[in-house]
C-alpha cells in the first residue's frame, strides 16, 4: 500500500509541476503579473475576491497593465485613468466583447444587452438606446415620471415625523418604480408582494456577482447549483424575475397593440412584429426578457446605492448639505418642481452629486470586456478572447487626476469662480463601446431625487448618535453600512 500511495503522490506532484510549467510558458504571451498556480491561478492570493485594494497593490509591483489568472483563465487588468481610457478607447472595437463563462451563460444564455456579443449585441443595444430616446429619456416626458416618484418618496418620509429610519427600502422602492414605469408603463404599490420579491431577487443576483460562490460555480457548476445555498438562491431569484417579466409581457399582449407605444415592452413587441421574416433580426421574446432583466439589474441597484450614499454623506457633512439647500432656496425657492435642466443653474448642487458618485464609487470594477481579436493595450500584446477588467476605483481616485482623491470634496467639480466643470477622469459609467446604456436616465434620476429631497428635508443623525460608519460593504456594488437618519421637514 505504501508503494501505491507513493506512486499516487508522485503522480499528483508531477501533474501539478507540469501544469505549473505550462502556465509559466503560456503567461509569457500576456502582460506581467503575479505568479499563477495550477488550477486556482491567483485566486488564493486574492482570497477568492477581485478586490480593488489588492489590485492597487499589484499595480505597484507589476505596472498599470497586468495579468491575473482566475482559475486557468488569464485576465488583463487596467489600472489608473490613462490605462483605462486608452485601453478601452484606442482600439474600442477590439475590446467590445463580453466573456462567455458558465455563470454568465446561466444568467443570460447569451441574450439581451449586458452579456451578449456580436450582431445580436449591436442590434439589441442600438434598439435600446433608440427606444430610450423615443420614450423621452432626457426630455420632459421622462422627467414627469421621475418627479412623480420623488414626490412619492417625499410624502413617505413626511409620514415618519422626523423619527429615525433606515432609508434603504424607501430609496430602493423609488428607484425600482422608475424602472418599472419605463419598462412596464406602471408603478407598483409599496405593499405589493411581487414588488418586494422582485427587489429581493435583484439584490440576491447582484450580491452573487463578486462572491466566492461565483467562482465555486465556475469551477463546479453542478455541485455548486445543487449543494451551495447561495447558488441555489441565485438560480431561484433568476427564475422568479424571468417569470414575473413573462407575466408582464403576456399582460401587454392581451391588451393588444396600443395606438401609441407607452413603455419599453410596447416598443419591443412592436419591433418583433415589424421584423418578422427578417433573417438578420434578433428581436424575439427571449431577448425581450433578457434585455428587460438587464435594465432592471443595471438600473436599480446602482442608482439606489448611490442615493443611499448621498443621504449618508449629507448627515456626515452637514455644512455641505446646508450649502446645497441655500443654493436651492436662492435659485429655485421651496416649491419649485425640480427638473433636470435646473442643474445648469445649480453648480454647487451638481458638483455635490458628481462628488457623491466619485467618492462612493459603487462599481469598483467595471463589467468584464473581452478582446475580439489579437490586439495591443498600451504596448502590451493581448491575444484574442482575453478577458479585460477596468479598475474604475483607480480612475475615480487617481492622484494624478484629482486634487484630494481620498476626501469628499465637491470642489473637484468647481472652478475658481464656482462654476461647474466636468472632469475627464469622471468615468462612473465606464467608457468605450460598452458604456452604460442608462447613463442619462441615471443622471436625471440622481439629480431630480437628490435635489427634491434636500429641498424638502434636512437630514440629521438620530439624537445621541455622534458619528456613523462610512466604510463600504464590499460586494458587486459597494453599499454603505446600515445606518439611520431623521428626515426633518424644512
Amino acid at each position: 500500500m505504501l508503494t501505491v500511495s507513493a506512486v499516487l503522490v508522485y503522480f499528483v506532484v508531477s501533474l501539478l509541476f507540469v501544469q505549473f510549467l505550462k502556465l509559466q510558458w503560456i503567461r509569457r504571451r500576456f502582460p506581467p503579473g503575479p505568479t499563477p498556480y495550477p488550477f486556482v491561478g491567483n485566486l488564493l492570493q486574492m482570497n477568492f475576491q477581485i478586490h480593488h485594494e489588492l489590485l492597487k497593490k499589484m499595480a505597484k509591483t507589476h505596472g498599470n497593465v497586468f495579468t491575473l489568472w482566475v482559475l486557468n483563465t488569464p485576465v488583463v487588468v487596467l489600472q489608473g485613468f490613462q490605462a483605462v481610457k486608452e485601453g478601452l478607447t484606442v482600439h474600442a472595437e477590439d475590446v467590445a466583447g463580453r466573456p462567455t463563462s458558465k455563470t454568465f451563460h446561466v444568467l443570460t444564455h447569451g441574450n439581451g444587452v449586458m452579456f451578449s456579443n456580436g450582431h445580436l449585441w449591436k442590434q439589441q443595444r442600438r434598439f435600446g438606446v433608440a427606444t430610450m430616446r423615443k420614450m423621452g429619456v432626457g426630455k420632459k416626458d421622462q422627467e414627469y415620471r421621475l418627479q412623480e416618484e420623488a414626490c412619492h418618496l417625499v410624502e413617505y418620509l413626511k409620514k415618519t415625523n422626523g423619527k429615525p429610519l433606515d432609508p434603504t427600502m424607501p430609496v430602493v422602492h423609488t428607484v425600482s418604480n422608475v424602472i418599472c414605469s419605463v419598462i412596464f408603463g406602471h408603478r407598483f404599490s409599496r405593499d405589493d408582494e411581487n414588488f418586494h420579491r422582485l427587489i429581493e431577487s435583484i439584490d440576491t443576483i447582484t450580491a452573487f456577482g463578486n462572491s466566492i460562490y461565483f467562482f465555486a460555480y465556475e469551477m463546479f457548476p453542478w455541485l455548486a447549483s445543487h449543494l451551495l445555498a447561495p447558488c441555489k438562491q441565485t438560480m431561484s431569484s433568476i427564475d422568479f424575475v424571468n417569470a414575473l417579466l413573462a407575466k408582464e409581457f403576456e399582460s401587454h399582449k392581451q391588451k393588444g397593440k396600443p395606438d401609441e407605444n407607452q413603455d419599453f415592452i410596447d416598443y419591443y413587441l412592436d419591433e418583433i412584429d415589424k421584423t418578422k421574416g427578417d433573417a438578420d433580426a434578433t428581436y424575439d421574446e427571449e431577448n425581450l426578457i433578457q434585455t428587460v432583466f438587464d435594465l432592471f439589474l443595471a438600473g436599480t441597484e446602482t442608482t439606489a446605492t448611490t442615493l443611499r450614499w448621498a443621504l449618508l454623506y449629507m448627515v456626515v457633512y452637514p455644512d455641505i448639505q446646508e450649502k446645497v439647500q441655500k443654493e436651492l432656496d436662492a435659485v429655485l425657492g421651496c416649491s419649485h418642481l425640480i427638473c433636470y435642466e435646473d442643474r445648469k443653474k445649480l453648480p454647487y448642487t451638481n458638483a455635490v452629486i458628481h462628488e457623491i458618485q466619485r467618492y462612493s464609487n459603487i462599481i469598483l470594477i467595471a463589467l468584464p470586456r473581452q478582446s475580439l481579436k489579437d490586439t495591443e493595450l498600451l504596448g502590451f500584446h493581448v491575444p484574442k478572447n482575453t478577458i479585460i477588467l477596468s479598475n474604475i476605483d483607480s480612475v475615480l481616485s487617481d492622484p494624478g487626476k484629482w486634487e484630494t482623491p481620498d476626501q469628499f470634496n465637491p470642489g473637484h467639480f468647481l472652478d475658481k469662480d464656482g462654476n461647474f466643470v466636468n472632469r475627464e477622469a469622471f468615468l462612473p459609467f465606464s467608457i468605450g463601446h460598452r458604456v452604460c446604456m442608462g447613463e442619462l436616465l441615471a443622471k436625471m434620476e440622481l439629480f431630480i431625487v437628490f435635489s427634491t429631497l434636500l429641498q424638502a428635508f434636512t437630514f440629521t443623525l438620530p439624537e445621541g448618535v455622534k458619528e456613523v460608519n462610512t466604510k463600504l460593504v464590499f460586494g458587486s456594488t459597494m453599499k454603505p453600512p446600515p445606518y439611520q437618519l431623521c428626515a426633518i421637514p424644512r
